[in-house]
Formats: structure tokens, sequence, C-alpha cells
């Protein structure tokens, strides 16, 4: 369905019975993620939740309208949850998502229940580590003209950043397989004018470390052990300074345990929910 959010139709699907406490998932990937990962990701917990995942506006389906800032996504957020008619959430975001999800615990904190963070940084630093991996990786070639358009928000249109991505993507799993690889790539949804903005404007900003101390909620922290892009110690930082974090690290996955080890993450998002919101009861688990 399509919802007018603070101006911008926004591409939104709910799973989950009307009344259950409501979970809001952010996708990665600024300019390119849809809300087939949040939904593949955070769903199956629709037994316990109104799972609500989206387009970010400029993303997937949603409606361009700018500004496609941190301050805006995270603002279209508690639009959603006061859509939703929930005073509070549980939020989550993978990866670029995962910058929302923590922008939001930090200006709404008495919105948020909970947290699950998804291999994210609390700042841009990660993308000089990646810069390191990528060059000391030898599983593909890389044209370094293409990799600094893409990290620097120098992309043409859709079909050169969905090209750039198809030349990044095999770094992402710990296991490469290139046919799902390449089926990934066919499945996105590209748009350059939010991928852009992204990195021109609000990667030179991004720092969330000194107001994370402030956020109260139980947060889980997770991240594939092999990430080059968000590295683990991207994530132990993040744990490092919200207090009552949990870190856990999978040791088979690259940026996306997610999908590698789908049942040891979707058993732990459960346990710690279970341990989080213990209003939940027994079905948590």
């Amino acid at each position: 369905m399509f919802v007018n959010i603070n101006g911008a139709r926004l591409n939104v699907e709910v799973l989950g019975e009307e009344g259950a406490p409501v979970l809001i998932a952010h996708h990665g990937g600024g300019g390119i993620g849809s809300l087939a990962e949040p939904k593949a990701t955070f769903g199956p917990l629709s037994d316990l939740f109104r799972v609500v995942v989206f387009d970010a506006r400029g993303c997937g389906l949603s409606e361009g309208v700018p500004p496609y800032s941190h301050a805006q996504w995270a603002a279209d957020v508690d639009a959603l949850r006061e859509w939703a008619g929930a005073e509070t959430i549980v939020i989550a975001g993978g990866s670029y998502g995962g910058f929302i999800a923590m922008e939001y615990a930090v200006a709404y904190p008495d919105r948020v229940r909970a947290m699950i963070l998804r291999d994210t940084s609390p700042d841009r630093t990660n993308l000089e580590i990646a810069h390191e991996n990528a060059r000391k990786q030898t599983r593909v070639e890389l044209d370094w003209e293409n990799y600094e358009r893409y990290w620097s928000g120098d992309i043409r249109d859709d079909a050169d950043l969905k090209a750039r991505w198809a030349e990044l993507i095999p770094l992402y799993d710990h296991e490469y397989d290139p046919a799902k690889a390449a089926a990934r790539v066919e499945a996105g949804i590209y748009r350059h004018e939010a991928h852009n903005w992204c990195f021109q404007q609000n990667a030179p900003i991004y720092d969330v470390k000194p107001q994370l101390p402030s956020v109260t909620c139980p947060t889980l922290v997770t991240v594939g052990r092999h990430d080059w892009v968000t590295p683990v110690s991207s994530s132990e930082t993040i744990a490092s300074l919200i207090p009552n974090s949990t870190l856990v690290v999978f040791e088979k996955s690259g940026h996306s345990p997610q999908i590698e080890e789908a049942e040891l993450f979707q058993r732990t998002m459960r346990d710690f929910l279970a341990e989080a919101l213990p209003d939940l009861g027994t079905a948590a688990r």
C-alpha cells in the first residue's frame, strides 16, 4: 500500500495482527535497498509484532521527495509509528538502516522500547576500513575509479548505480556464490538521487557516537565476523557506547548474517526480545 508520510507517498507493508506491539524495520542501502530485505529479516517476528516495513522516501517504490537526510528519514519513521497507532516501537535496521535506527533512538528516545541493529556503524570511519579491506581482498579485481564514484556519491543515473553495485556485491558474503549475487543485483531497485545524497551530504556529517551513551533502550547489536564494509570493530564501538546493549558476532557470515546464518539469527533475535521485553511471554522464544 502507499501511505502519505510527511508529504511523500511511501510504499508500506504490514505483517502481523492488529493490536500487537509494533516493530518498524528500516532497510539498508540508501538508494538501493527496499522493503524486501527487512521483510525477509523481521517478517518472521510477525507472530509477536505488527511488523511495519517500507521503502524510505527516494528508495524502492516510494516517491522521491527530498531531503533524503537522516533527520528526515528518522522523522518519517516516527510518522509511520503514529500512522500505525503505536505509542512506542521496537526499531530495527541493518547496514544503512542501522544508521537511521540509531538516529531515531537518539532523536525520539521516549518512543523506543528496544532496538535491533545489524552490520552497521556509528560514524563514517567504516568506509576507511572498507577501503583497506577492498584493497587487500583477492576475490575480484575492482575498478578503483568506479569504487570511488560509488562511495563519494558521484553516480550518473540509475543504470550506473546498478552497474557499480554489481561490481561491489562479490565482497559482501563470506562464501561468494556468483549466481546468487547476480540474482540479488537483478532484484534490486536503483535510485541514484538518494544514493548520491547519502554519500555527498549525509556521510560527511554522520557521527552518533556522542549521543549513543544516552540511548537507554535494550539494544541487540549483530554483525558478521567477515563483514568487509561495516566491520566487527564498528559494532564493538556501538555496543561499548550503548549502556544496555548485547553484541553478537556471527562467525560464518559477511555483511548478511540474517541470510548466511538465518536460523541462528532468528533465534538470537527471539532470545534477545524475550529478555528485553518479558511482556511478550514465552512466544518470543
